[in-house]
């Protein structure tokens, strides 16, 4: 899920001297006001209010070959439309944006909704290729569906391993990031500032990687029968206010029977504690971003009131990681999995940071 910060072309892709100039230069950018502006002065558009649930998919998807993988999506909207890419999270899929996809697709967006690694249809080329979840690795994956796809810019909106996906693009690939919708904010990982214990309470929360170190936990999430249990009870607690039903549910455990799940959900979060090792060639990425530089383009964060991992400070604690134009939103009685559960408020952000 999201990082502990939040309580207090292919794998080549990219060269040494832009990740070095990443560390140069964001990082001095100046400060924007904190008051959103529009780029013609004419008001966004206003999404409708949308009840979640409304969908229950997206009809056919699609696939492509990208980078290390064969990545599968769900697509919406004019195919020449402006490119909103969404990130889903853990223990989730695409149809997070179920609701979202169509609200965008209406106002004229290409909404874009790829399966991450290890996840739904997304699939590895290789059986020799590591089963790697380290932060850099899955920011290259949309870098290269980018590429395949033939996307040179695009508005990216995440939550959760979603939201960290498009900060890293927004820091290592600006130029490929239109602006940003990121709930929770900055979740770029420092991997050795993970290793700094947090208050008991906060650890609690945080169960489940602890259970994911141990290799029953491993089991567990290889296990048919304990995996859902276990996602499900993860669904229950960090969206206390989410009256979804069965089927909702089953829709999205259907991508956790991905061959790759386990493999990657245990090492992203054994990898983000120090526990497991990432690749060299991912090096000269991790070593931009353990020095957590800012975000430079538009951007609007979202935090969920009843997110149980959600800053108490309404964004104040990674306000000033956001240097370029900037709004922040606290959605009152919504929990982890905003885009399901508050779709046209969503979509309103993406709408919105598209036009500061």
């Amino acid at each position: 899920m999201i990082n502990r910060r939040t309580f207090g072309k292919a794998v080549g892709l990219g060269t040494d001297a832009a990740a070095a100039s990443v560390a140069a230069g964001l990082s001095t950018a100046p400060t924007a006001s904190a008051a959103p502006r529009t780029g013609d002065g004419a008001p966004a558009p206003t999404v409708p209010a949308t009840a979640p649930g409304g969908h229950t998919s997206f009809g056919e998807l699609k696939r492509i070959r990208a980078g290390l993988l064969n990545v599968g999506y769900a697509e919406a909207g004019p195919a020449h439309g402006p490119v909103v890419i969404c990130l889903h999270g853990w223990p989730y899929d695409i149809h997070s944006y179920v609701d979202v996809a169509p609200l965008l697709a209406a106002r004229g967006y290409r909404v874009i909704v790829p399966y991450l690694r290890g996840h739904g249809t997304t699939r590895f080329l290789s059986s020799r290729t590591f089963r790697n979840a380290q932060q850099s690795a899955v920011a290259l994956d949309i870098i290269a569906l980018m590429d395949a796809l033939k996307i040179e810019k695009a508005v990216l909106a995440g939550f959760d391993w979603g939201s960290r996906t498009a900060d890293i693009m927004a820091v290592l690939w600006p130029e490929r990031v239109k602006a940003l919708v990121s709930v929770s904010g900055y979740l770029i990982t420092n991997v050795e500032a993970q290793k700094t214990p947090l208050a008991p309470e906060a650890e609690h929360t945080w169960w489940y990687q602890y259970y994911f170190a141990t290799e029953r936990g491993r089991s567990a999430m290889k296990d048919d029968r304990t995996r859902p249990e276990l996602c499900r009870l993860v669904w229950d607690t960090v969206s206390p206010t989410w009256d979804f039903d069965d089927a909702t549910f089953a829709r999205t455990a259907a991508a956790f029977e991905n061959p790759d799940y386990a493999d990657i959900v245990i090492h992203n979060y054994r990898w983000r504690l120090g526990l497991a090792d990432g690749e060299r060639r991912y090096d000269r990425y991790e070593r931009v971003l353990f020095t957590m530089p800012t975000i430079a383009v538009p951007t609007i964060t979202l935090d969920a009131e009843r997110d149980p991992f959600a800053p108490t400070d309404d964004g104040a604690s990674y306000r000033h990681q956001f240097t370029g134009p900037y709004d922040h939103r606290t959605l009152a009685g919504i929990g982890h999995n905003l885009p399901q559960e508050a779709p046209a408020a969503f979509a309103q952000a993406v709408v919105d940071v598209d036009r500061l």
